[in-house]
């Protein structure tokens, strides 16, 4: 009966969270029913679709499916970052996204923070992302976007589909409180705005996309506090020139954290985030509290000159890196990864980067992103697996990818889409309280 019990939770849950007003408080029942924690029919079915090539897998597979079939009440991991939210099925860095990460048992939830035209700080994976993920092409702000759509004057028809960009910069916080959030996507080559904004990849859903309730930074950390969960800002990186209206890059670093401070967070709960290496230094140096558990976001793969697989490209190496205070390190799952191609049966196919070991060996802690963010794994390509494309074959493989970055590497966290799968994961893995 807890089983059934459980599962008419998820059931009914999406409908109660697109029904709940706007204006809802943070701490009410909606808030409550997802502190607890449930996840649905994905992860078993992930399971199932493992293979058993080798004995680690069987015994995986085999260890999954008794805990699957168990009687243990899910716990909440402090494993799990929910990415966004659950943006598998909700729109990203809404209100009904946070609370499903929540239900689904993310331990710490991911508000990326930009800001608007009078410097407001609000979640939005991009400042210049309003275009693919909410509906502000429908609206009368359109005309405010950096690059609004063009018609042709005779057919009426979209004809800067590639080049539209909105950005939150473009507009006050009065005004982006008036948008809705949609499923992240959009069609280059629309003839027409509701074309464009039919982009959905076909592997995410619309069936929760009706509406999504768009957050203000400060709302965020109201949420997650009633939620009881961990929270992780990533500081975005402006896609104006800064200083912006007299607002420096210090400055917006510090007011992140202000709102923090402001709302009584305790440093502890909080992992700032930034691919800027500088911001992670500014908070190592001014706001030590909140530093000693910053994460440098790496993103080094896109030089040029820098190869995951050669310490020597790196600059700064893992050891400069810690020198300089930083204690977290998170770059996307495939540098942290390797294929085995020729792996015996006593080996896994999927085995640990140089550069995991390396980090590991300056001491540093790591977190991985982003499970879940790719498409089918049947196909090839795709960008997340890019390392171990060539030895693994479909969607049971992210289980063993899953596996292979908790015991193999040691990752200290892991984003995560649809965080019930990781939840999951931990839970049967890690020793019972």
């Amino acid at each position: 009966m807890k089983r059934m019990t459980l599962t008419l939770t998820l059931c009914w849950l999406p409908w109660l969270l697109a029904s709940a007003p706007v204006s809802a408080a943070p701490n009410d029942a909606v808030a409550a029913a997802a502190g607890r924690v449930t996840l649905g029919p994905r992860p078993l079915a992930l399971v199932q679709a493992m293979d058993e090539d080798s004995p680690r897998e069987r015994e995986l597979k085999a260890d999954l499916l008794r805990c699957a079939a168990g009687d243990r009440p899910w716990r909440r991991s402090d494993f799990t970052i929910g990415h966004r939210g659950a943006p598998l099925q909700f729109p990203e860095h809404t209100r009904e996204s946070y609370l499903t990460a929540a239900q689904m048992g993310a331990g710490a939830i991911e508000c990326d923070v930009t800001f608007t035209a009078d410097q407001e700080l609000v979640c939005r994976h991009s400042q210049c992302d309003l275009h693919a993920t909410t509906n502000i092409l429908e609206t009368d702000l359109a005309r405010k976007c950096s690059v609004p759509p063009a018609f042709d004057p005779d057919s009426g028809e979209l004809t800067n589909a590639a080049e539209v960009q909105c950005c939150t910069s473009d507009i006050s916080l009065a005004e982006f409180k008036t948008l809705q959030g949609k499923m992240d996507g959009a069609d280059t080559e629309a003839r027409s705005v509701a074309a464009y904004l039919d982009g959905t990849p076909g592997w995410r859903t619309d069936l929760y996309a009706d509406r999504g309730t768009l957050m203000t930074h400060a709302e965020s950390i109201e949420l997650f506090t009633a939620l009881g969960v961990r929270m992780a800002p990533e500081l975005k990186a402006p896609s104006v020139a800064m200083p912006f209206e007299g607002m420096s890059q210090a400055d917006y670093a510090q007011k992140m954290i202000d709102e923090y401070e402001d709302a009584g967070v305790p440093a502890s709960e909080v992992f700032p985030q930034s691919f800027n290496l500088e911001d992670v230094r500014y908070w190592i140096e001014h706001e030590p509290t909140f530093g000693d558990q910053a994460v440098y976001l790496d993103d080094r793969y896109d030089l040029e000159d820098f190869d995951h697989r050669d310490p020597a490209s790196w600059t700064p190496s893992m050891e400069e890196l810690a020198e300089q205070g930083v204690k977290i390190l998170a770059p996307p799952m495939w540098m942290l990864l390797a294929a085995n191609p020729g792996a015996d049966d006593g080996e896994s196919r999927i085995v640990p980067s140089v550069y995991a070991e390396r980090a590991s060996d300056a001491g540093l802690d790591l977190i991985a992103w982003s499970f879940e963010r790719s498409g089918p794994l049947s196909r090839d390509g795709e960008w997340y697996h890019q390392t171990t494309d060539a030895v693994i074959d479909g969607n049971g493989d992210k289980l063993l990818t899953l596996d292979v970055l908790a015991r193999d590497v040691g990752v200290r966290a892991l984003f995560s889409d649809w965080p019930a799968t990781v939840t999951f994961y931990d839970n049967c893995m890690a020793p019972e309280a």
